[in-house]
């Protein structure tokens, strides 16, 4: 047996755990301790400091992250099998950690190369999109998309990135009002106006609920050279509607290839920041790396938006307190209790969430999730809330109400203005997000160095000590600001993006 101690990490002084940075062997003593570990611990797992009472408090991040479902003995492996979620009260104070952020001088501010619209919006990329109204016109509309893409027609158009189709599963059998018509309908709205878009289409059956006209109306969208319809039944079927929808896209790319990439101040970036499988290493690498990078954003005049409700779960707390008034803190906390709600009406739990793959890469319960989770969100001040794909309005750090599923996440954030996605992950998502470019942080070597075409960024060298996260920080935002000038992310070369536009449903089918 290797007599060497183990390489473990204590994230905060008060905590009763340390993390094993490497696989435990049982009967290791824990460095700098006497403890003696009772069994085997996979590297990212918890293993306690002290002997914890039944019912009794597991810290970790100097946070509650659960409780003992059994009594424990220092040096046991802590897991699902020991650790329970419970219900507990939290205290929801609103703006005690303010802080004054340091704003980078206009003029030093960094720049990228980017699309500057008509109205002033900035763009990373230059698409053409094809939206659809429901369901029924998804195929038409990918139709459209493959006949433009296998033509060879966009090799003419070289400041073109592609004509994509964004579809989706409901838009009919569904109520003409409510949460679920409101989220839909401020999807679309969102990707219509989106920046990283020079032109869109957008394609109907006809006899859905979510009528096109009534989309137009309630959004003054206006028809004109860079946003059409068609209505399949309207054009008397499929073939004449892809006919039509090819011309139209033929028509938009020769005004979308005159639009060139121009020099953009940061403040112009709106960055989407989101885990997915996530690990034990998550909330020590990449997702403080990752808030490091935001701060950065932030500092420079940009803006940050943190979504995923239910993994803040258990740290919107600690949210509250970096909030610039009460009513902001107030719109976050009447955010958790609305989903406290949608899942009691729905016979669930908000522990559902972490994943099995989270629990196999250490994460026990939800509460120890989200705590790893919002340090994707820096440390700046929470400037503002937003429903579902509602348009942001305001710089700084944000957060967006949206469900922990990722593809559902990410199309509000898009929708809501995001012209760039960065996403942590220790089990390795694969994952990509037209029209935004998805950069890719690893929190491990191990699961890096597997899936190195996949991933942009390796944060493991912080658990590691090689880098700090503000280094590792620096190092993402720089990238960033080359992945917004035009650089290809992982993702997009290998071709992700597709197939990843998933607006939340919520509501009755019909």
């Amino acid at each position: 047996m290797n007599s060497a101690p183990p390489r473990t990490v204590k994230l905060a002084p008060t905590d009763n755990v340390v993390m094993a940075i490497d696989p435990v062997v049982a009967g290791q003593t824990l460095e700098n301790s006497a403890i003696k570990v009772t069994g085997d611990v996979p590297a990212g797992h918890k293993i306690a400091t002290s002997d914890i009472p039944l019912d009794a408090e597991i810290i970790k991040f100097a946070q509650t992250i659960g409780f003992a479902s059994r009594a424990i003995k220092a040096g046991d492996h802590i897991h699902s099998h020991n650790c329970e979620f419970q219900m507990f009260e939290r205290d929801y104070q609103f703006g005690t950690n303010l802080r004054e952020t340091n704003y980078v001088d206009a003029s030093k501010r960094a720049t990228f190369d980017g699309f500057r619209r008509a109205d002033g919006r900035c763009g990373t990329r230059n698409y053409i999109g094809i939206l659809t109204s429901v369901n029924c016109s998804a195929t038409a509309a990918k139709m459209i998309a493959a006949e433009i893409n296998n033509s060879g027609i966009l090799d003419d158009y070289p400041n073109v990135d592609g004509v994509a189709a964004f579809v989706h599963g409901t838009g009919c059998g569904m109520a003409g009002d409510g949460d679920g018509w409101g989220i839909l309908q401020r999807t679309l709205w969102g990707y219509a106006r989106h920046a990283n878009f020079a032109g869109i289409l957008m394609v109907g059956l006809g006899c859905e609920v979510n009528q096109i006209p009534f989309l137009l109306d309630a959004y003054n969208l206006k028809i004109g050279e860079t946003f059409q319809t068609l209505v399949i039944q309207e054009e008397g079927g499929t073939r004449n509607t892809v006919a039509a929808g090819v011309e139209r896209i033929k028509a938009m790319l020769a005004l979308a290839n005159q639009v060139k990439r121009e020099p953009i101040p940061a403040s112009e970036l709106t960055l989407a920041l989101q885990c997915g499988g996530s690990d034990g290493y998550s909330g020590m690498t990449a997702n403080p790396a990752l808030g490091a990078a935001a701060d950065m954003l932030v500092r420079h005049g940009g803006t940050a938006i943190l979504s995923e409700t239910p993994e803040i779960y258990g740290a919107e707390h600690l949210l509250t307190r970096r909030a610039i008034n009460d009513k902001v803190g107030q719109k976050l906390i009447d955010r958790i209790h609305w989903w406290e709600d949608y899942v009691a009406r729905n016979n669930g739990s908000l522990d559902n969430n972490p994943s099995p793959g989270n629990k196999a890469g250490g994460l026990t319960t939800i509460l120890e999730k989200s705590l790893g989770a919002a340090a994707k969100g820096g440390t700046t001040n929470l400037t503002g809330v937003f429903k579902y794909a509602e348009m942001i309005d305001t710089k700084g750090f944000v957060f967006m109400d949206s469900p922990g599923y990722d593809p559902a996440s990410i199309t509000g954030q898009v929708a809501s203005g995001a012209n760039l996605v960065c996403f942590t992950t220790g089990r390795g998502s694969a994952f990509g997000f037209k029209p935004a470019p998805s950069v890719k942080l690893a929190t491990n070597t191990i699961m890096y160095n597997r899936m190195t075409e996949d991933m942009d960024i390796n944060c493991g060298p912080i658990a590691d000590g090689d880098v700090s996260v503000e280094e590792k920080g620096e190092e993402i935002f720089n990238y960033l600001l080359g992945i917004a000038s035009g650089r290809k992310s992982k993702s997009e070369e290998l071709g992700y993006g597709d197939n990843e536009f998933v607006p939340w449903l919520v509501g009755a089918v019909m």
